[in-house]
């Protein structure tokens, strides 16, 4: 299929923007309403410390059914199940709670992130961090937005001075003994790590400047789908652990990102040593 004109991707940015604002404002008041400090009842999923609350699953049901309205013949894939197909060669991804564990104890680093593709590509992006009220943006060609002003990825160039963000694995066991194992070689040789709890909060960081680079393994699609090209409309660079381009770090769930300089020192040094299981 031909790909998007310049409008059609400023419409699906708007329309991706306003449904994650809409999304993440109703799951923020459901939060509220709980009150301060209160931890949301929650299930488990892939492991007992992987979980998802009735608000993820109804801030999902919400975003589709307002896709579903308006673009009815794209596909829609959804971390809490949602997947409807299409034949429009237009693919939602959406988190409706990224960072639902953050969510579970009422701490801020979590957000509504909705990814859009044609034909496997990314074309625009929207993750909306409703407690603190910043919108990120993206649109294939037009860079990327916070709450309409524009931002750009670090320029880093010195492993020493830069700050890092990572996340960890809800399989316990020898995941995380690999990946403490490798941010006890890695943090000597950096300013600082973060482990902010959200995969697209740490995206939009790296494309906001606000770190220097980001690494983590075992994502979906949902987690990652808007915060890729956010960081490349901001003039960063993506990598899996291999160094291969966007082909593989969707296979794999290994993700680098940052600037040019900190993506290839990440890549290059041996404490970014993947799990085994991950090369495909």
């Amino acid at each position: 299929m031909a790909p998007p004109t310049s409008s059609e991707i400023t419409e699906l940015r708007e329309l991706s923007e306003g449904i994650a604002r809409d999304a993440g404002s109703f799951a923020h008041a459901a939060r509220r309403s709980l009150g301060a400090g209160t931890r949301a009842v929650h299930d488990t999923k892939s492991s007992d410390v992987d979980p998802v609350t009735e608000f993820d699953r109804a801030t999902e049901a919400m975003i589709v059914e307002r896709l579903r309205e308006r673009r009815p013949d794209d596909a829609i894939v959804g971390e809490e199940g949602a997947s409807h197909s299409g034949t429009s060669g237009f693919e939602w991804h959406i988190d409706p709670i990224d960072g639902t564990v953050n969510f579970v104890y009422d701490l801020p680093g979590w957000c509504t992130s909705i990814g859009v593709l044609h034909d496997g590509v990314p074309v625009a992006a929207a993750v909306f961090a409703p407690v603190v009220g910043e919108l990120f943006s993206a649109g294939l060609g037009q860079g990327t937005t916070v709450n309409g002003e524009s931002v750009f990825a670090s320029a880093a160039t010195d492993m020493a001075t830069s700050l890092a963000a990572t996340g960890f694995s809800y399989h316990l066991g020898e995941h995380r003994i690999v990946q403490a194992e490798r941010i006890a070689r890695l943090l000597p040789q950096l300013r600082d790590i973060r482990r902010l709890g959200s995969a697209a909060l740490d995206l939009s960081y790296v494309a906001a400047g606000r770190v220097d680079s980001y690494f983590e393994e075992f994502l979906h699609s949902w987690d990652v789908a808007a915060g890729v090209l956010l960081v490349t409309e901001a003039g960063g660079e993506l990598a899996d652990f291999w160094g291969r381009g966007r082909e593989f770090y969707e296979r794999s769930g290994a993700i680098v990102a940052g600037s040019p300089a900190a993506v290839e020192l990440l890549i290059s040094h041996t404490s970014l040593t993947p799990h085994p299981e991950r090369k495909l």
